[in-house]
């Protein structure tokens, strides 16, 4: 006998005692919204100690003054080598 089988022979019984103008959720969804409330807890606990973890320091923004121009590679003179690159 299959479990569907047997409940429906029980339907006719809950029958008389269901109060139609009264349905609420019953254990079973106190039980899964409070599964679903713990896990929602967990989650946040693990993201806050990730987040927790992350080590980010934004750099400053560049004045106008050290702004190059578009055409500009960089502040030196051209055919120099920047200080400590190794010479040929």
């Amino acid at each position: 006998m299959y479990a569907t089988q047997a409940l429906t022979h029980l339907v006719p019984l809950a029958a008389d005692e269901l109060d139609k103008n009264k349905v609420t959720p019953g254990v079973l969804g106190f039980l899964v919204f409070a599964a679903l409330a713990v896990g929602v807890w967990f989650l946040m606990k693990s993201m806050n100690r990730h987040m927790g973890k992350v080590d980010f320091e934004e750099a400053p923004e560049p004045s106008a003054a050290e702004r190059k121009a578009p055409g500009e590679a960089s502040g030196k003179a051209p055919g120099k080598a920047p200080a400590g690159a190794p010479t040929e």
